[in-house]
């Protein structure tokens, strides 16, 4: 992005940016119980979003929202890990009925409750093994103010897309502190277009093309009858223990993100020729390891930079760009290295080198004598 000579500097915070974004993109509800650090996400939400509903929990919450996903609309809440780890149940209940909807999950430091002021990249593994049998919804995570716009805007396009809930990870320093941006460096954002079933001929509400995404039908319509199951089903939403048509079905669910997965692959990459080292980093730490790399260049040293955008599923260009290199420094707000262990097992290759915190943010000084 270029700076304009129509610039237009504000105040603002992630939080604001992820709401406008995901409201222009064509979310059109939000419900959601308050929670530290995503309270920003709510408040703004009950000034921008058509529909906004205060639940009384986090269970309740996912509830009202497949309800509302599965009447029509597309909905968006926000919490952080405690609410969210209510919320699972009722996620798996989505992601097999194969309702679109968006949730944004700051992270903060755990474990449990943990603290809510104190941020954290602690939910990578929760959220990798979050659907029962190992299945992986599409989860996406914001870097930076730009990335609360474009990548917020492409989670409600691919929640509807896919038919699918949509993870947006981000963490307390990124939608909670305030700073001057230019507005006018953001594309425009152009509402989805809510597709649906045209047919004079019955509704097959699993009934899948090529593309392994069934066309969707909202309940209440006045045409056809709609039926939608958590529970392993055939193409017409009817329980089925073990026939080869409700088991092809939960097959499917498993190939239909990583079909599609190449077309919400997002990722950064400053690959600087002949450059040895590379540096991975992700959600805030992003920002210290740009400043890292910025200092590692100006001392006469060859290194270059990853921010994965898509963590999962995972996108295997990740694998081609870090084979590259004869040693990756990967960057993460935790102590156990989960996202690189994701990667590449809990025996990591030599060449994998991981810098991590706990309770604070890692400083571009840790990154760099992290890749020494």
């Amino acid at each position: 992005m270029q700076q304009t000579s129509n610039s237009k500097k504000v105040i603002t915070d992630g939080s604001r940016l992820m709401i406008e974004a995901m409201a222009k993109a064509g979310a059109d509800a939000f419900i959601g119980y308050p929670i530290t650090p995503a309270n920003l996400l709510y408040s703004y939400s009950a000034s921008r979003m058509p529909m906004m509903l205060p639940a009384p929990d986090e269970i309740t919450t996912l509830q009202w929202m497949s309800g509302l996903s599965a009447s029509g609309k597309l909905p968006v809440t926000a919490t952080s890990f405690p609410g969210y780890a209510l919320m699972l149940e009722s996620i798996n209940m989505a992601f097999m009925m194969e309702l679109p909807m968006v949730i944004i999950l700051v992270q903060r430091l755990g474990p449990a409750t943990g603290t809510a002021t104190c941020g954290a990249q602690g939910d990578l593994a929760l959220l990798h093994g979050q659907i029962s049998g190992g299945h992986q919804l599409p989860v996406l995570c914001v870097s930076d103010y730009e990335d609360c716009w474009e990548i917020s805007a492409e989670a409600v396009k691919l929640a509807e897309k896919l038919r699918t809930p949509v993870v947006v990870l981000t963490s307390k320093e990124g939608v909670m502190t305030q700073r001057s941006f230019d507005i006018s460096l953001l594309n425009d954002i152009s509402p989805v277009e809510k597709r649906r079933y045209q047919s004079d001929e019955p509704f097959i509400p699993y009934k899948a093309d090529s593309s392994l995404v069934p066309e969707f039908l909202e309940l209440g319509n006045k045409k056809h009858q709609v039926r939608i199951t958590a529970s392993t089903h055939d193409t017409k939403g009817i329980l089925q223990h073990s026939t080869p048509e409700a088991l092809a079905n939960t097959v499917r669910l498993e190939n239909k993100a990583m079909h599609h997965l190449n077309d919400f692959t997002f990722y950064h990459l400053d690959e600087q020729p002949d450059a040895t080292k590379l540096i991975v980093a992700f959600d805030i730490s992003a920002n210290a390891a740009i400043d890292a790399v910025a200092q590692m260049r100006q001392q006469g040293e060859k290194v270059s930079l990853l921010i994965p955008k898509t963590l999962f599923p995972i996108p295997y260009v990740y694998y081609q760009i870090m084979d590259k290199y004869q040693k990756v420094i990967m960057v993460e707000e935790n102590i156990n290295a989960q996202y690189a262990r994701i990667l590449f097992g809990h025996r990591l290759p030599g060449k994998i080198v991981p810098v991590g915190a706990i309770g604070k943010m890692i400083t571009p000084h840790e990154i760099i004598n992290g890749g020494k």
